[in-house]
């Protein structure tokens, strides 16, 4: 209502008719109403009306269905049910499920308010802030048909007998059009807002946040995981490929320089240059591995497993490749578990294990030390798990003293084919 093309759109209209069939449907629902109480009340001597009373008590739910479709006029979301699904086929358990719920006895007081208190209203709105303002804007109309050019009633209460003053009153009606515009947004939309405060599914809005936030984790995650690989192929493509360059130009001045102090700085310049190369490459094996972007996970697990002081058997079996969310994050698990194993267990070996079975990827570190691990002695766990949980992800960890020691970790997650996903 704040923007200036209100009055040209489409919404006074559409809170026009809001409020229009907020009357009709209402002086229905009391028609309603009152006919099913009156009946119940006369068949209630021979106990035919008690079981009616059933009825009364389960009006409200398509009074609900009626006014959640009438807020489609004035808010583009749809407005979600808040009845539960019977646990059971048949009358009885729906009959049980809705009489046992909150929800239907809100609406049957929505339906109750409705038919007694809120169509009144809705009329009166329409009649004051269009009706009054319209019959104004047509007294011209009026005078030139029913009052044969010489006088017209306004409102039913004053005569107009001239040309300026009927069109004088329709000018004035146009002026309170546009007011009675405004004051039919704000009606329909206190109505409205008053619907879905006894009528909405708290549940379901509940329910689409919590979807809409699990949408939301999901785009973060993959934002994250291109802007890692962005990262390391820059400093694989660019950094890294400079320093190689500049270790080529200092060993070939090593070799053209005589011997002398020169020569020696020469020397100590490329050593301080491999050893930059060197940190740059755990750098970049630390934001995202080579080989688990151009390999998969399987490759990737088994470098890791090289590259750990202790052996460690690797026994996983892909036929394909899961996403990338899910193949970066079970790799830096499997990593991050490794360097676990390799500082605090004191074990001799250790073993990496898993596959993909029903949809879900799984990973199985265990070793044969010591044990005793305490996700809340350190952020190392906890930092698993939080990885594992943004991708909808369970971890497990056993642990007791005196070992041996299993995690165990699963993805949702379909595998692509190794031969598409590496094109």
């Amino acid at each position: 209502m704040s923007r200036p093309g209100f009055l040209l759109s489409a919404w006074p209209w559409r809170a026009a008719a809001y409020l229009l069939t907020g009357a009709v449907t209402g002086f229905a629902t009391l028609v309603g109403i009152v006919t099913l109480a009156v009946v119940c009340g006369a068949l209630a001597i021979v106990l035919v009306g008690l079981p009616l009373l059933v009825v009364v008590a389960l009006s409200g739910i398509p009074v609900a269905g009626v006014e959640r479709c009438r807020l489609r006029l004035t808010d583009r979301n749809p407005l979600a049910s808040r009845h539960q699904v019977p646990a059971a086929p048949g009358l009885w358990a729906w009959l049980t499920t809705r009489l046992r719920e909150q929800g239907t006895w809100r609406e049957l007081g929505y339906a109750l308010l409705f038919a007694g208190l809120l169509w009144p209203v809705d009329a009166l709105a329409i009649t004051v802030a269009l009706l009054f303002p319209l019959s104004m804007v047509a007294t011209p109309l009026l005078m030139a048909t029913i009052g044969d050019g010489h006088e017209a009633k306004v409102l039913k209460q004053w005569t107009v007998t001239t040309w300026p003053a009927a069109f004088g009153v329709a000018v004035l009606g146009l002026l309170l059009t546009g007011l009675g515009a405004y004051v039919l947004g704000a009606t329909a939309g206190a109505r409205a807002e008053l619907a879905r405060l006894l009528i909405a599914s708290r549940e379901g809005e509940l329910g689409a946040k919590v979807v809409e936030l699990a949408r939301s984790r999901a785009r973060l995650v993959n934002a994250f995981e291109a802007e890692r690989r962005r990262i390391e192929r820059d400093l694989h493509d660019g950094a890294q490929q400079r320093l190689v360059a500049l270790m080529m130009v200092l060993g070939l001045a090593r070799l053209d320089a005589p011997p002398g102090p020169l020569t020696d700085q020469l020397i100590r310049a490329h050593e301080e240059a491999g050893k930059a190369l060197a940190e740059l490459r755990e750098l970049v094996q630390g934001i995202c591995p080579k080989v688990l972007t151009d390999y998969g996970l399987q490759a990737a697990v088994s470098d890791a497993a090289d590259r750990c002081v202790i052996p460690v058997d690797v026994d996983l079996e892909l036929p394909g490749r899961p996403a990338e969310a899910v193949e970066s994050a079970a790799y830096f698990v499997v990593c991050e578990a490794l360097a676990n194993v390799a500082k605090h267990s004191r074990a001799h070996r250790a073993q990496v294990s898993g596959g993909h079975r029903d949809g879900r990827l799984f990973l199985e570190v265990r070793d044969d030390g010591c044990g005793g691990a305490d996700p809340s002695a350190g952020s190392g766990l906890t930092g698993l798990a939080d990885r594992v949980s943004v991708l909808d992800g369970r971890l497990a960890l056993t642990s007791p003293p005196g070992g041996p020691t299993l995690l165990r970790v699963e993805f949702p997650c379909e595998l692509t084919e190794a031969a598409d996903h590496s094109a």
